[in-house]
Protein backbone atom coordinates (compact mmCIF):
# COMPACT_ATOMS: atom_id res chain seq x y z
CA UNK A 1 0.00 0.00 0.00
CA UNK A 2 1.26 3.35 -0.72
CA UNK A 3 2.19 5.85 1.90
CA UNK A 4 1.00 8.95 2.53
CA UNK A 5 4.00 11.92 2.20
CA UNK A 6 1.65 14.86 2.27
CA UNK A 7 2.93 18.77 1.40
CA UNK A 8 0.69 20.28 3.88
CA UNK A 9 1.06 23.27 2.63
CA UNK A 10 -0.72 21.91 0.02
CA UNK A 11 -3.69 20.24 1.75
CA UNK A 12 -4.70 23.59 3.86
CA UNK A 13 -4.74 25.92 0.97
CA UNK A 14 -6.54 22.77 -1.24
CA UNK A 15 -3.63 24.43 -3.74
CA UNK A 16 -2.94 23.59 -7.45
CA UNK A 17 -5.02 24.03 -10.36
CA UNK A 18 -7.80 20.60 -9.16
CA UNK A 19 -9.05 18.78 -11.98
CA UNK A 20 -12.79 19.23 -10.36
CA UNK A 21 -16.00 21.49 -10.84
CA UNK A 22 -16.35 22.97 -7.69
CA UNK A 23 -19.57 23.85 -8.53
CA UNK A 24 -20.28 20.38 -9.17
CA UNK A 25 -17.78 18.98 -6.74
CA UNK A 26 -16.80 15.18 -7.31
CA UNK A 27 -19.64 13.32 -6.33
CA UNK A 28 -22.75 13.28 -8.40
CA UNK A 29 -21.88 12.91 -12.02
CA UNK A 30 -20.82 16.03 -14.29
CA UNK A 31 -22.92 17.10 -17.14
CA UNK A 32 -20.62 15.59 -19.28
CA UNK A 33 -19.42 12.07 -20.02
CA UNK A 34 -21.56 10.76 -17.06
CA UNK A 35 -25.66 10.64 -16.30
CA UNK A 36 -26.86 14.02 -14.00
CA UNK A 37 -29.17 14.83 -11.26
CA UNK A 38 -29.52 13.12 -8.31
CA UNK A 39 -32.03 10.61 -10.43
CA UNK A 40 -29.55 9.03 -12.96
CA UNK A 41 -28.72 5.93 -13.82
CA UNK A 42 -26.70 4.79 -16.38
CA UNK A 43 -23.85 2.01 -16.78
CA UNK A 44 -20.26 1.83 -14.50
CA UNK A 45 -16.72 1.42 -15.75
CA UNK A 46 -17.11 -2.08 -13.96
CA UNK A 47 -20.91 -2.88 -16.32
CA UNK A 48 -22.58 -2.34 -13.12
CA UNK A 49 -25.99 -0.54 -13.75
CA UNK A 50 -26.65 2.33 -11.64
CA UNK A 51 -30.02 1.26 -9.71
CA UNK A 52 -32.60 4.14 -10.46
CA UNK A 53 -33.71 6.25 -7.92
CA UNK A 54 -37.30 5.71 -5.81
CA UNK A 55 -40.38 6.28 -7.31
CA UNK A 56 -41.53 6.90 -4.00
CA UNK A 57 -39.81 8.47 -0.99
CA UNK A 58 -38.68 5.94 1.20
CA UNK A 59 -37.26 5.46 5.28
CA UNK A 60 -33.35 5.82 5.21
CA UNK A 61 -31.11 4.58 7.98
CA UNK A 62 -27.47 5.67 9.14
CA UNK A 63 -25.83 4.30 11.64
CA UNK A 64 -22.42 6.17 12.96
CA UNK A 65 -19.96 3.79 14.49
CA UNK A 66 -16.96 6.73 14.80
CA UNK A 67 -18.17 9.42 16.03
CA UNK A 68 -18.99 10.99 12.64
CA UNK A 69 -22.48 12.51 12.81
CA UNK A 70 -20.69 15.04 14.41
CA UNK A 71 -19.06 15.85 11.24
CA UNK A 72 -21.49 14.67 8.38
CA UNK A 73 -24.65 14.58 9.98
CA UNK A 74 -25.82 18.05 8.85
CA UNK A 75 -25.00 17.61 4.89
CA UNK A 76 -27.23 14.54 5.54
CA UNK A 77 -30.05 16.08 6.62
CA UNK A 78 -29.65 18.50 4.44
CA UNK A 79 -29.81 15.77 1.50
CA UNK A 80 -32.90 14.63 3.02
CA UNK A 81 -34.22 18.37 2.57
CA UNK A 82 -33.59 18.49 -0.85
CA UNK A 83 -34.59 15.51 -1.89
CA UNK A 84 -38.02 14.98 -0.30
CA UNK A 85 -38.69 12.60 -3.49
CA UNK A 86 -36.56 10.09 -2.64
CA UNK A 87 -36.34 10.29 0.69
CA UNK A 88 -39.20 10.35 3.75
CA UNK A 89 -36.82 10.67 6.69
CA UNK A 90 -33.81 9.64 8.27
CA UNK A 91 -32.73 7.63 11.40
CA UNK A 92 -29.72 7.73 12.73
CA UNK A 93 -28.17 5.25 15.35
CA UNK A 94 -24.94 5.25 16.78
CA UNK A 95 -22.73 1.77 17.76
CA UNK A 96 -19.15 1.12 18.69
CA UNK A 97 -16.70 -0.29 15.71
CA UNK A 98 -16.68 -3.85 17.63
CA UNK A 99 -20.13 -4.00 17.63
CA UNK A 100 -20.75 -3.29 14.01
CA UNK A 101 -20.28 -6.39 12.07
CA UNK A 102 -22.18 -8.65 14.58
CA UNK A 103 -24.95 -6.51 14.34
CA UNK A 104 -25.17 -6.61 10.42
CA UNK A 105 -24.40 -9.97 9.83
CA UNK A 106 -27.29 -10.84 11.97
CA UNK A 107 -30.14 -8.54 10.03
CA UNK A 108 -28.33 -10.30 6.90
CA UNK A 109 -28.56 -13.60 7.44
CA UNK A 110 -32.28 -13.25 8.68
CA UNK A 111 -32.29 -11.02 5.04
CA UNK A 112 -33.83 -8.38 7.10
CA UNK A 113 -30.93 -5.49 6.46
CA UNK A 114 -32.01 -2.89 8.23
CA UNK A 115 -29.11 -0.06 8.38
CA UNK A 116 -28.71 1.30 4.77
CA UNK A 117 -25.81 3.24 5.53
CA UNK A 118 -22.48 3.41 7.82
CA UNK A 119 -20.58 6.30 8.61
CA UNK A 120 -17.12 4.49 10.09
CA UNK A 121 -13.51 5.52 10.54
CA UNK A 122 -10.76 2.42 9.09
CA UNK A 123 -11.15 0.24 12.44
CA UNK A 124 -14.75 -0.25 11.26
CA UNK A 125 -13.76 -0.27 7.38
CA UNK A 126 -11.24 -2.69 8.31
CA UNK A 127 -13.02 -4.97 10.38
CA UNK A 128 -16.23 -4.70 7.90
CA UNK A 129 -14.10 -5.30 4.72
CA UNK A 130 -12.58 -8.20 6.20
CA UNK A 131 -15.93 -10.19 7.44
CA UNK A 132 -17.72 -9.34 4.08
CA UNK A 133 -20.22 -7.61 5.10
CA UNK A 134 -20.03 -4.43 2.56
CA UNK A 135 -21.54 -3.91 -1.20
CA UNK A 136 -18.40 -3.14 -3.28
CA UNK A 137 -18.83 0.43 -4.56
CA UNK A 138 -15.65 1.21 -6.95
CA UNK A 139 -15.22 0.09 -9.80
CA UNK A 140 -18.31 -1.16 -9.67
CA UNK A 141 -20.92 1.90 -9.38
CA UNK A 142 -18.34 4.51 -10.72
CA UNK A 143 -20.38 6.55 -12.80
CA UNK A 144 -21.87 7.85 -9.38
CA UNK A 145 -18.27 9.34 -8.36
CA UNK A 146 -16.57 10.86 -11.83
CA UNK A 147 -13.11 11.65 -11.13
CA UNK A 148 -12.91 10.38 -7.80
CA UNK A 149 -9.25 10.02 -7.06
CA UNK A 150 -8.27 12.87 -9.33
CA UNK A 151 -10.44 15.30 -6.21
CA UNK A 152 -9.29 14.08 -2.96
CA UNK A 153 -6.11 15.68 -1.54
CA UNK A 154 -4.83 11.97 -0.77
CA UNK A 155 -5.77 9.44 -3.17
CA UNK A 156 -3.64 6.21 -1.51
CA UNK A 157 -6.15 7.05 1.89
CA UNK A 158 -9.55 5.95 -0.72
CA UNK A 159 -7.53 2.83 -1.62
CA UNK A 160 -7.30 1.54 1.76
CA UNK A 161 -10.72 1.33 1.40
CA UNK A 162 -10.35 -1.63 -1.19
CA UNK A 163 -13.34 -0.11 -3.57
CA UNK A 164 -16.22 -0.75 -0.60
CA UNK A 165 -16.10 2.37 0.96
CA UNK A 166 -15.75 6.08 0.05
CA UNK A 167 -13.65 8.55 2.02
CA UNK A 168 -15.36 11.31 3.42
CA UNK A 169 -13.36 12.92 6.08
CA UNK A 170 -9.37 13.28 6.28
CA UNK A 171 -7.26 14.85 9.10
CA UNK A 172 -7.13 14.43 12.69
CA UNK A 173 -3.13 13.58 12.92
CA UNK A 174 -0.97 12.01 15.79
CA UNK A 175 -0.41 10.99 17.73
CA UNK A 176 -0.54 13.57 20.57
CA UNK A 177 -1.39 13.97 24.37
CA UNK A 178 -3.10 16.22 26.12
CA UNK A 179 -2.21 17.25 29.78
CA UNK A 180 -3.46 19.10 32.44
CA UNK A 181 -1.25 21.39 34.93
CA UNK A 182 0.12 18.46 37.12
CA UNK A 183 2.44 17.47 34.00
CA UNK A 184 5.18 20.31 34.76
CA UNK A 185 8.19 18.37 32.17
CA UNK A 186 6.86 17.49 29.23
CA UNK A 187 8.19 14.34 27.50
CA UNK A 188 9.59 14.44 24.15
CA UNK A 189 10.76 11.01 23.17
CA UNK A 190 8.86 7.11 24.03
CA UNK A 191 11.31 6.92 26.63
CA UNK A 192 10.90 10.20 28.74
CA UNK A 193 7.01 9.17 27.95
CA UNK A 194 7.48 5.72 29.77
CA UNK A 195 9.63 7.21 32.26
CA UNK A 196 6.88 9.66 33.26
CA UNK A 197 4.16 6.95 32.83
CA UNK A 198 6.46 5.02 35.76
CA UNK A 199 6.85 7.67 38.45
CA UNK A 200 3.02 9.13 37.88
CA UNK A 201 1.27 5.41 37.92
CA UNK A 202 -2.62 5.52 37.35
CA UNK A 203 -2.05 9.12 35.78
CA UNK A 204 -2.30 8.24 31.92
CA UNK A 205 -5.28 6.81 30.38
CA UNK A 206 -6.36 6.28 27.07
CA UNK A 207 -8.97 3.93 25.18
CA UNK A 208 -8.35 0.96 23.30
CA UNK A 209 -7.36 1.27 19.43
CA UNK A 210 -10.35 -0.76 18.28
CA UNK A 211 -12.56 1.41 19.09
CA UNK A 212 -10.91 4.77 19.57
CA UNK A 213 -8.53 7.47 17.07
CA UNK A 214 -6.28 8.62 19.43
CA UNK A 215 -5.21 5.04 20.80
CA UNK A 216 -5.21 3.83 16.94
CA UNK A 217 -3.04 6.48 15.97
CA UNK A 218 -0.79 5.51 19.19
CA UNK A 219 -0.86 2.04 17.89
CA UNK A 220 0.58 3.12 14.39
CA UNK A 221 2.47 5.95 15.33
CA UNK A 222 4.93 4.28 17.70
CA UNK A 223 6.72 1.77 15.07
CA UNK A 224 7.96 5.20 13.99
CA UNK A 225 9.03 6.13 17.07
CA UNK A 226 10.58 2.63 17.96
CA UNK A 227 12.13 2.54 15.00
CA UNK A 228 10.39 -0.69 13.98
CA UNK A 229 12.46 -2.22 10.54
CA UNK A 230 8.78 -3.02 9.37
CA UNK A 231 6.53 -0.48 10.37
CA UNK A 232 3.51 -1.16 8.34
CA UNK A 233 3.82 -5.17 9.53
CA UNK A 234 1.94 -5.61 13.14
CA UNK A 235 3.25 -9.58 13.60
CA UNK A 236 6.92 -8.09 12.96
CA UNK A 237 7.13 -5.61 15.93
CA UNK A 238 9.71 -6.56 18.16
CA UNK A 239 9.83 -2.88 20.28
CA UNK A 240 5.68 -1.90 20.00
CA UNK A 241 4.86 -4.49 22.05
CA UNK A 242 7.51 -5.24 25.03
CA UNK A 243 7.08 -1.20 25.25
CA UNK A 244 2.90 -1.36 25.40
CA UNK A 245 3.26 -4.02 28.12
CA UNK A 246 5.67 -1.96 29.98
CA UNK A 247 3.40 1.13 29.73
CA UNK A 248 0.16 -0.83 30.82
CA UNK A 249 1.39 -1.72 34.05
CA UNK A 250 0.91 2.08 34.71
CA UNK A 251 -2.30 2.74 33.46
CA UNK A 252 -5.31 1.65 36.00
CA UNK A 253 -7.78 0.65 32.99
CA UNK A 254 -8.23 1.00 29.28
CA UNK A 255 -11.63 2.65 28.57
CA UNK A 256 -14.24 1.27 25.57
CA UNK A 257 -13.90 4.78 23.81
CA UNK A 258 -12.62 7.75 23.47
CA UNK A 259 -14.81 10.45 25.15
CA UNK A 260 -14.21 8.47 28.56
CA UNK A 261 -10.57 9.53 28.51
CA UNK A 262 -11.43 13.50 27.85
CA UNK A 263 -13.80 13.54 30.90
CA UNK A 264 -11.58 12.09 33.42
CA UNK A 265 -8.46 13.97 32.09
CA UNK A 266 -11.01 16.78 32.22
CA UNK A 267 -12.64 15.84 35.99
CA UNK A 268 -9.22 16.13 37.50
CA UNK A 269 -8.77 12.65 37.96
CA UNK A 270 -5.65 11.89 35.37
CA UNK A 271 -2.83 14.02 33.85
CA UNK A 272 -2.82 13.09 30.89
CA UNK A 273 -4.53 11.33 28.06
CA UNK A 274 -3.70 9.92 24.73
CA UNK A 275 -5.08 12.47 21.93
CA UNK A 276 -5.01 13.69 18.50
CA UNK A 277 -4.87 16.86 17.13
CA UNK A 278 -8.53 17.12 16.32
CA UNK A 279 -9.63 15.02 19.71
CA UNK A 280 -7.75 17.43 21.35
CA UNK A 281 -8.91 20.64 19.67
CA UNK A 282 -12.70 19.90 19.75
CA UNK A 283 -13.10 18.68 23.89
CA UNK A 284 -10.98 22.32 24.66
CA UNK A 285 -13.97 23.82 22.01
CA UNK A 286 -16.92 21.58 24.14
CA UNK A 287 -15.74 22.40 27.68
CA UNK A 288 -15.10 19.10 28.17
CA UNK A 289 -11.32 19.76 29.00
CA UNK A 290 -9.98 23.72 30.01
CA UNK A 291 -8.96 25.55 26.74
CA UNK A 292 -5.93 26.07 28.62
CA UNK A 293 -4.70 22.16 28.94
CA UNK A 294 -2.08 22.26 26.68
CA UNK A 295 -0.78 19.43 24.70
CA UNK A 296 2.37 17.82 22.95
CA UNK A 297 3.79 14.81 21.22
CA UNK A 298 6.70 12.25 21.03
CA UNK A 299 5.96 11.93 17.46
CA UNK A 300 8.74 11.40 14.63
CA UNK A 301 5.82 10.47 11.69
CA UNK A 302 2.50 11.82 12.11
CA UNK A 303 -0.68 9.34 11.16
CA UNK A 304 -3.55 10.69 9.71
CA UNK A 305 -7.03 9.39 10.31
CA UNK A 306 -10.01 8.68 7.85
CA UNK A 307 -13.30 8.46 7.85
CA UNK A 308 -15.75 6.80 5.01
CA UNK A 309 -19.42 6.11 4.33
CA UNK A 310 -19.83 2.51 3.63
CA UNK A 311 -22.97 0.52 2.78
CA UNK A 312 -24.01 -2.90 3.66
CA UNK A 313 -24.90 -6.34 1.75
CA UNK A 314 -28.07 -7.14 1.04
CA UNK A 315 -30.05 -3.66 1.34
CA UNK A 316 -32.41 -3.36 -1.78
CA UNK A 317 -32.32 -1.92 -4.91
CA UNK A 318 -34.27 1.78 -4.02
CA UNK A 319 -32.02 2.04 -0.44
CA UNK A 320 -29.03 1.21 -2.75
CA UNK A 321 -29.70 4.42 -5.24
CA UNK A 322 -29.91 6.43 -2.38
CA UNK A 323 -27.35 5.09 -0.71
CA UNK A 324 -25.29 6.18 -3.46
CA UNK A 325 -26.26 8.99 -4.36
CA UNK A 326 -25.67 10.13 -0.58
CA UNK A 327 -21.95 9.08 -0.72
CA UNK A 328 -21.96 11.34 -3.75
CA UNK A 329 -23.65 14.35 -2.21
CA UNK A 330 -21.11 14.14 0.93
CA UNK A 331 -18.31 14.89 -1.96
CA UNK A 332 -20.08 17.99 -2.70
CA UNK A 333 -17.35 20.91 -1.67
CA UNK A 334 -20.25 22.88 0.16
CA UNK A 335 -21.04 20.06 1.99
CA UNK A 336 -17.41 19.00 2.41
CA UNK A 337 -16.39 22.46 3.74
CA UNK A 338 -19.04 21.33 7.06
CA UNK A 339 -16.61 19.01 7.87
CA UNK A 340 -14.18 21.46 9.54
CA UNK A 341 -17.09 21.52 12.27
CA UNK A 342 -15.52 22.44 15.73
CA UNK A 343 -12.27 21.08 15.08
CA UNK A 344 -13.39 17.62 15.41
CA UNK A 345 -11.22 16.41 12.83
CA UNK A 346 -8.67 19.22 12.14
CA UNK A 347 -9.04 20.45 9.25
CA UNK A 348 -11.47 17.92 8.21
CA UNK A 349 -12.57 17.61 4.31
CA UNK A 350 -11.15 15.20 2.06
CA UNK A 351 -11.20 16.62 -1.20
CA UNK A 352 -9.36 19.26 -2.71
CA UNK A 353 -10.23 23.50 -2.86
CA UNK A 354 -12.42 23.11 0.80
CA UNK A 355 -11.19 25.78 2.37
CA UNK A 356 -12.07 26.95 6.04
CA UNK A 357 -13.02 30.30 4.56
CA UNK A 358 -16.00 27.85 2.95
CA UNK A 359 -17.02 26.58 6.14
CA UNK A 360 -19.93 27.80 8.06
CA UNK A 361 -19.27 30.91 10.13
CA UNK A 362 -19.79 28.96 13.36
CA UNK A 363 -17.06 26.46 12.42
CA UNK A 364 -14.83 29.41 11.45
CA UNK A 365 -15.16 30.50 14.95
CA UNK A 366 -15.07 27.13 16.65
CA UNK A 367 -11.51 26.48 15.02
CA UNK A 368 -9.95 29.58 15.42
CA UNK A 369 -10.60 29.59 19.14
CA UNK A 370 -8.66 26.43 19.79
CA UNK A 371 -5.78 25.94 17.11
CA UNK A 372 -2.78 25.09 17.85
CA UNK A 373 0.14 26.62 16.54
CA UNK A 374 2.17 24.17 17.28
CA UNK A 375 0.13 21.56 15.83
CA UNK A 376 0.47 23.33 12.59
CA UNK A 377 4.42 23.52 12.79
CA UNK A 378 4.35 19.51 13.14
CA UNK A 379 2.21 18.74 10.15
CA UNK A 380 4.90 21.08 8.10
CA UNK A 381 7.61 19.06 10.18
CA UNK A 382 6.96 15.52 10.22
CA UNK A 383 6.11 12.78 7.56
CA UNK A 384 2.11 11.87 7.31
CA UNK A 385 1.54 8.22 6.86
CA UNK A 386 -1.28 6.53 5.37
CA UNK A 387 -3.28 4.32 7.96
CA UNK A 388 -2.37 0.51 8.11
CA UNK A 389 -4.12 -1.49 5.19
CA UNK A 390 -7.03 -3.35 6.13
CA UNK A 391 -5.25 -6.75 7.23
CA UNK A 392 -2.73 -5.08 9.22
CA UNK A 393 -4.89 -3.00 11.47
CA UNK A 394 -7.31 -5.93 12.31
CA UNK A 395 -3.56 -8.03 12.94
CA UNK A 396 -2.52 -4.75 14.82
CA UNK A 397 -5.98 -5.08 17.31
CA UNK A 398 -5.89 -8.48 17.78
CA UNK A 399 -2.61 -8.20 19.40
CA UNK A 400 -3.21 -5.41 21.27
CA UNK A 401 -6.59 -6.59 22.41
CA UNK A 402 -4.68 -10.37 23.19
CA UNK A 403 -1.28 -8.60 24.74
CA UNK A 404 -1.81 -5.49 26.55
CA UNK A 405 -5.91 -4.90 26.81
CA UNK A 406 -7.15 -8.25 28.24
CA UNK A 407 -8.83 -7.59 31.98
CA UNK A 408 -7.77 -4.72 31.66
CA UNK A 409 -10.77 -2.86 29.58
CA UNK A 410 -13.69 -1.43 30.56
Amino acid sequence: MTEIKLDRRKFLAGAGAAAVAVACGPGRPAATGAPTGAGASGSAAAGVALPAMPKSPISFSVIDVAGQLQLTKTAIEDYAKQNSQYVSGINFQTATAPELPAKLKAQQQANNVQLHFVLTGSDGLSSGVEQGIFTKITPDYNAKFPNLMQNYLQPPAQELAQGYGILVVYGNYGPTFTYGPKMTTVPKTADEFLAWAKANPKQLIYARPANSGPGRSMLMGLPYILGEANPRDPASWTKVWPYYEELGKYVEYYTTGTATTFKELGGGSRTVALSTMGWDLNVRFLGTVPKEFKAGSIATHLVADTQYVCIPKGIDTDHLAVALDLAAWMLKPDQQAKTYDNAFFYPGPAVKNVTLDMAPKESKDAVQSVVRPDFDDLIKKLPIENPLDTKALVTAFDIWDKRIGAGKTQ
